[in-house]
């Protein structure tokens, strides 16, 4: 457990705001570009569809570090208890950001980040499958589900370091969080496989 709760809810706040600026609509409006086109998602995936490559790119990147540098710095001057509360703070406020009144990304970049802080080794294995699956698929979201439902296996069984029910919970929830927010790309791969 943390040594100071205080300092815990100050980290886990100033993690939210890291995690809800989001690169995607700054760069958009810079652009004078709508990501309402596409899927409308302010993500990295649309950013790339809607800027180019390019500004995809480097959107995918600034989200995961917005997930790793407050989750690293967590880890680095506090705890990992506080650095997991830290990355689950990060990618709520990509998800939920205030700055779009409530709308946001899907997570998959800015837990990627946090993952990379805490499961690093796993966090590349991850990396490797996503990448396999969208070079088999194409299919971005579908390479997000699967690494999510991975990151979710792995925090259940796998051996973790101490706080270990920590580490579960935090792992099983960044999973869910991911495939709960992919949950339109599910019922539109559900309609599409039984039309």
């Amino acid at each position: 457990m943390p040594t100071s709760w205080g300092v815990v809810a100050v980290a886990a706040v100033l993690g939210f705001f890291v995690g809800s600026i989001n690169p995607a609509t700054m760069i958009a409006t810079v652009l004078h570009r709508d990501l309402h086109q596409g899927s409308g998602n302010p993500g990295a995936t649309n950013a790339g569809r809607v800027l180019g490559l390019k500004w995809g790119v480097i959107v995918g990147v600034l989200d995961v570090l917005k997930g790793l540098v407050p989750t690293l710095l967590a880890l680095l001057l506090v705890d990992r208890f506080t650095a997991y509360v830290v990355g689950l703070a990060a990618v709520l406020g990509h998800v939920i950001s205030p700055f779009l009144r409530g709308r946001g990304g899907k997570g998959v970049a800015t837990s990627l980040g946090a993952v990379l802080v805490v499961f690093p080794w796993f966090a590349l294995a991850m990396l490797v499958v996503f990448g396999l699956m969208l070079w088999i698929t194409r299919w971005v979201a579908g390479s997000s589900l699967v690494a999510a439902a991975l990151l979710g296996l792995y925090a259940g069984f796998a051996p973790l370091p101490e706080p270990v029910a920590t580490g579960r919970l935090w792992g099983i929830c960044l999973a869910l969080l991911v495939i709960v927010r992919h949950r339109r790309n599910i019922r539109g791969w559900v309609l599409r496989r039984t039309t």
